[in-house]
């Protein structure tokens, strides 16, 4: 196990002379504070350092804002992009009791691994999240009270097919446009971004993150995913976390802009994370069985619980009012609360590539990566050990397209931001058990959510309403 000793020494080693503590807000973006090499001591690890807790998205009131930083040793890494520099992930505690604290989404999904292991049915659970994303040449919005706008743009979007230049104005424009859902492992020169990949998975592996693959997703305008192996719960979220820092260093060093918001393109597909996932007992896979598709009993009602708690899920797993363009019924989102085997229109897939008993998992599907890993992961265990107590019934599996399927005998996601809040606030009870998630934090987040999303969006003319309305 890594220790202070062991930073100080790497910080030695690789002539680092800054340490960059990273932690995670409640909405789910990384923080950051930079300490010159010689404040660097056993002491730092020991006591942490203080900061404000007022001033971040979701922390402490004002009466209560003294927090601490206390670096974890074993997440150090040299940071890939910023020179002479470790970058270290840091847990938060209260300067008065020196317990760590219940909003920090690190430390719920902490709470989450030790329940899991309190209730018998696991000693560990494994996740393996797709995050696909969009890497764009510009990017520009903007609103006031008279006006809004936004607009992104590729140099390899179908929409610049007409084009007599490149983006530049400088160069001839060169063709291979990717089409409007065309863009699945298309090859260069169409795949414009295959080396912006590359050099992002090689950052990545700086932070211990095993890449299997990346390629081009199905979306014109620079859609793509790379996948790495599964790993344990937390340290899946800190990976999920430094996978989003990587790509958007990455692509800003190439004078692109990353953004892993689910709907930025009107007319084609969105950005989801499916997140995959299993209960391990140690070497063997809880999920194996000779039920449905090779799965055991426990996998089919963890899966009933992730169904039963999917319109609560939501509000923590497609967490952003954007998310409810992707979770539209009958587009290409899994929005149907089923479980199906290789059928992608159902919420919850088992993947069908291997028949080995530790390949066995559900596959997740409506979560998007603005989603808070922390929070996100830790919920979905909580609803499928919730299952697992209560023996929840998936249902029976659905092997036709659910798309052709009448949408109102069907159970689906919720419509919208708020009515996923709504659905969180009244089923939130699964996610209290073990102290995993507290009331307290709940009523934040989704307080936060109304307040920032909810309202702010709802209030304010969308521009296709002028097209509408203007001359009604």
């Amino acid at each position: 196990m890594a220790n202070a000793n062991d930073v100080i020494k790497m910080m030695e080693e690789s002539g680092a002379k800054w340490l960059d503590l990273r932690f995670t807000d409640v909405p789910g973006t990384w923080q950051h504070v930079s300490f010159p090499k010689h404040e660097v001591t056993e002491d730092l690890f020991a006591e942490g350092t203080g900061f404000d807790g007022s001033s971040i998205r979701g922390f402490q009131t004002i009466d209560e804002s003294d927090m601490l930083l206390v670096p974890d040793p074993s997440t150090a890494v040299v940071d890939p992009f910023i020179p002479n520099t470790l970058s270290i992930v840091a847990d938060i505690r209260d300067p008065i009791t020196g317990a760590s604290y219940d909003r920090s989404p690190r430390h719920v999904a902490a709470k989450a691994e030790a329940y899991l292991k309190s209730t018998g049915y696991g000693d560990s659970s494994v996740w393996g999240p797709e995050a696909e994303f969009f890497i764009f040449d510009s990017v520009s919005y903007g609103g006031a009270s008279n006006s809004a706008h936004y607009e992104v743009d590729s140099e390899e979007a179908i929409w610049n097919t007409g084009n007599s230049t490149d983006l530049s104005g400088e160069g001839p424009n060169l063709g291979h446009k990717l089409r409007h859902k065309g863009g699945y492992f298309p090859a260069p020169p169409s795949d414009t971004q295959t080396l912006i990949r590359h050099d992002a998975c090689e950052a990545m592996a700086a932070f211990g993150i095993e890449i299997e693959k990346h390629h081009h997703e199905v979306a014109t305008a620079g859609q793509g995913e790379i996948n790495w192996k599964a790993s344990p719960l937390k340290q899946a979220a800190d990976f999920v976390m430094a996978y989003k820092y990587c790509l958007k260093n990455t692509a800003a060093k190439y004078g692109k802009t990353a953004t892993f918001m689910p709907k930025p393109l009107f007319e084609d597909n969105g950005t989801g994370m499916h997140v995959h996932q299993s209960i391990w007992k140690g070497d063997v896979p809880v999920f194996a069985g000779d039920g449905y598709v090779g799965l055991s009993e426990t996998a089919m009602a963890y899966i009933g619980g992730l169904l039963q708690h999917g319109p609560a899920l939501m509000a923590l797993v497609a967490p952003s009012s954007n998310s409810y363009k992707r979770l539209v019924p009958g587009f290409e989102a899994p929005t149907i609360l089923a479980l199906s085997a290789r059928n992608r229109s159902a919420a919850a897939r088992i993947p069908m590539y291997s028949n080995s008993p530790k390949a066995k998992r559900v596959e997740f599907r409506p979560p998007d990566p603005t989603c808070n890993p922390y929070l996100a992961f830790s919920a979905m265990l909580m609803a499928g050990l919730d299952g697992i107590e209560t023996g929840a019934d998936p249902g029976e599996p659905m092997q036709e397209d659910l798309y052709e399927v009448d949408p109102s005998t069907l159970n689906q996601v919720p419509g919208s931001l708020a009515d996923a809040l709504d659905a969180l606030e009244a089923d939130h009870e699964f996610l209290l058990k073990g102290g995993v998630f507290t009331s307290e934090l709940l009523e934040a987040y989704i307080d936060f959510k109304r307040e920032t999303e909810v309202d702010a969006v709802r209030l304010r003319p969308h521009p296709y309403e002028f097209f509408l309305s203007y001359d009604a």
